[in-house]
């Protein structure tokens, strides 16, 4: 959906004094117009917001003066049009607060927040543009559309209703309260949980306790210390710093230290603790989708995804669940036997399974995953991301250097077709720091549009958090992080190839349960023995991995899959129930948390994959009742990759046909018409079981 269409906003006019010198109201100089992020000061962005909203909002009164009878043109193509500088600013203060935030961003963000909310109900709650928007779609059967337009003037007429067209005057006056409390949660929650990931670290003094640990790990752990003005080594919750601990760090209480430090994010009854901004975002949740006649809000979330019920999303969860539970209890027995051996009479705790799972690991296919470290340097892996899109879909990628940039870190390309024409700007920003967001995520900066042959084309970011380079080797990637950087990758193809014409339908914006495909789906040649030996080479010596190490990734993959699919979907569960109630009266996270644990029967050595308390996806990530979308979405990736390893997994006709059906159309047609389109057939659930080594 346009990002000005999306969360909106409103402008108290009085407020607005434009000042020409503020940057962003001005137009780049730069190739495409990119944006000129070193001239951008904190305090610009909330005049350009006022701005911003103040141009849409004469734009919406302009389309409703309008004494012409309503047509697709002059109404939904102009709702299209309208917006292009609160578009602009808010693809790059949103990108920026994610990023690389400072405190005048932040407080930037609370004021702006709930003026979005009134913008968004000016212009869904405005009832002569309704009834121009409904006439033009209670007639769209005599219109001669296009598909797209079709499912564009669908997508308006929805954002309408559930923007509270419908509503009464008093429930309009709820429902815009609802969304203004909804947003300021959404950002404490997102403020808390990053500040309960900083506020932890774990300084080691003594040599003693980093037994175990690869030098690697060392060596980033000293680089952190003296950082921060520490002596010795200094590890955090950030995950390429955890991780690595939890794999292999020897001492064991430090191992439950930094393990009970991340799960309990969020929940350590003090400034951030997030348990209570939970209760609030569920009750708040529950009124608005009472508000338009729902039970639960999972009914009104879903109601327009691909699942349609919470009842198909449950459902298709449970069935992986009861393949995956049953491996994951197997994998626990084994490690206790592992644990047993040792004759400590230790029994297998939480902290402990990473630990052994990699011993394990190395002791079953002789596989230690340092060995395979100085195969995926960041560049490689980055490198193979588009070495593959280049052969699939004919796309290449150039460095460029004349883009401004908003952190020294970050890395500009040019995406360029076959026929040497631009689809898009690339911006790549994969290090950890205190102002980034844990995690991976991709962004429009800028979003592509084709509307009365006024092109323009996409500007996308890629955000990680992977080990930085130190002053001995580049930024090393174990295989979850390449996977990862395809993933996101995937993500990005998405934006770099829409050929739609219109934003709201452009690129990533598709149901929620069916983004996920493209991103999934390019995972699978991250780790293709074919596609590793392309772009996995030594970082020292240029050396392609060997084909016994090949063979011993290959032996493992489906190794621990049971913990990797049972943490999962917990999560997935988790989020489900949480919106599936209908009454929030006296809600108790911690005990919530755990009746559905108990529910599911999930093992205590494996807890969620995230706890309510820091689960960014669902309570400020705009996923919520759609984190089960990974596996959704994993059942089309999986049946998917299969043709492509049917007919060969480098087969341009193949590659084209994915490429032409599912990365260019967006949102412009059904997800399920695109994929059999692209497949020939519905996908068969089977294949994710296959996938995850689940069944044979």
């Amino acid at each position: 959906m346009k990002k000005a269409l999306i969360g909106m906003a409103i402008v108290a006019l009085t407020a607005c004094n434009v000042q020409q010198e503020n940057p962003l109201l001005k137009e780049s100089a730069l190739p495409y117009e990119a944006p000129e992020f070193s001239k951008y000061q904190s305090i610009h962005y909330e005049e350009a917001f006022m701005e911003g909203f103040k141009q849409q909002r004469a734009e919406i009164d302009a389309i409703v003066a309008n004494t012409e009878a309503p047509t697709f043109e002059n109404t939904i193509d102009a709702l299209e049009r309208s917006g292009s500088l609160l578009n602009k600013v808010i693809g790059i203060f949103f990108n920026l607060n994610e990023t690389d935030a400072d405190e005048v961003m932040k407080e930037t963000e609370k004021k702006i927040m709930p003026l979005m909310t009134e913008h968004n109900a000016y212009m869904t709650m405005s009832e002569p543009l309704f009834a121009r928007v409904k006439a033009i779609y209670d007639n769209k059967e005599n219109l001669n559309l296009t598909r797209e337009q079709e499912m564009v003037l669908d997508k308006y007429y929805r954002m309408f209703v559930r923007g509270g067209a419908l509503l009464n005057a008093e429930q309009k006056e709820q429902f815009m309260e609802i969304e203004k409390q909804l947003s300021l949660a959404s950002i404490q929650f997102g403020d808390n949980a990053l500040a309960e990931t900083n506020a932890f670290s774990l300084n080691i003094t003594e040599e003693k306790d980093l037994s175990g640990l690869p030098a690697a790990s060392i060596e980033a752990a000293s680089d952190a210390a003296k950082a921060a003005g520490k002596e010795g080594w200094l590890f955090t919750l950030h995950k390429p710093s955890w991780t690595p601990f939890m794999q292999y760090a020897d001492n064991r209480d430090l191992r439950k230290q930094m393990y009970l430090a991340y799960i309990n994010r969020g929940d350590n009854n003090n400034a951030n603790d997030n348990k209570e901004v939970i209760a609030r975002i569920l009750k708040l949740r529950q009124q608005k989708a009472k508000l338009f006649g729902y039970n639960t809000f999972a009914e009104y979330q879903l109601e327009d995804k691909m699942a349609k019920t919470p009842e198909a999303a449950y459902n298709l969860l449970m069935t992986i669940w009861k393949a995956a539970l049953p491996k994951a209890q197997a994998e626990a027995a084994e490690l206790q036997k592992m644990m047993d051996a040792e004759g400590k009479g230790e029994k297998l705790e939480a902290w402990d399974w990473w630990y052994y799972t990699e011993k394990l690991r190395q002791q079953k296919y002789a596989l230690n995953e340092n060995e395979l470290k100085p195969y995926f340097s960041l560049e490689n892996v980055r490198n193979g991301s588009f070495m593959v899109a280049e052969k699939l879909f004919g796309v290449n990628f150039r460095p460029i250097e004349n883009l401004d940039i908003y952190h020294p870190e970050v890395k500009t390309f040019e995406v360029i077709d076959a026929d040497s024409s631009h689809l898009a700007l690339f911006y790549a920003d994969y290090f950890p720091r205190e102002t980034k967001r844990a995690g991976a995520w991709m962004n429009n900066i800028v979003d592509p549009s084709n509307i009365d042959g006024e092109k323009k084309r996409p500007m996308i970011v890629n955000v990680c958090n992977f080990t930085r380079p130190t002053a001995d080797a580049p930024s090393l990637l174990n295989i979850d992080e390449a996977r990862t950087l395809f993933h996101e990758f995937g993500h990005a193809l998405h934006g770099f190839l829409t050929q739609t014409n219109y934003p709201s339908v452009a690129g990533t914006s598709v149901a929620r349960d069916f983004v996920e495909l493209p991103s999934q789906i390019m995972e699978h040649w991250a780790i293709e023995p074919e596609v590793m030996k392309l772009y996995a080479r030594h970082y020292q010596t240029g050396e392609a991995i060997p084909d016994d190490l090949i063979a011993k990734m290959q032996a493992a993959s489906s190794f621990n899959s049971g913990f990797e699919t049972v943490e999962l979907v917990a999560a997935a569960l988790l989020d489900m129930e949480y919106h599936m109630l209908t009454d929030y009266s006296d809600f108790d996270a911690n005990a919530f948390e755990k009746s559905v644990a108990e529910k599911i029967g999930l093992i205590p050595q494996i807890a969620f994959r995230y706890r309510g308390t820091y689960f960014n996806h669902v309570f400020s990530g705009g996923y919520a009742v759609g984190y089960y979308s990974y596996l959704w979405a994993e059942v089309l990736d999986a049946d998917g990759y299969e043709a492509f390893k049917e007919k060969g997994i480098f087969d341009e006709a193949t590659g084209r046909s994915f490429r032409k059906n599912i990365l260019e159309m967006g949102g412009s047609e059904e997800p399920m018409t695109l994929y059999k389109r692209f497949r020939g057939a519905e996908p068969n659930p089977e294949a994710l079981l296959r996938n995850r080594g689940l069944i044979e």
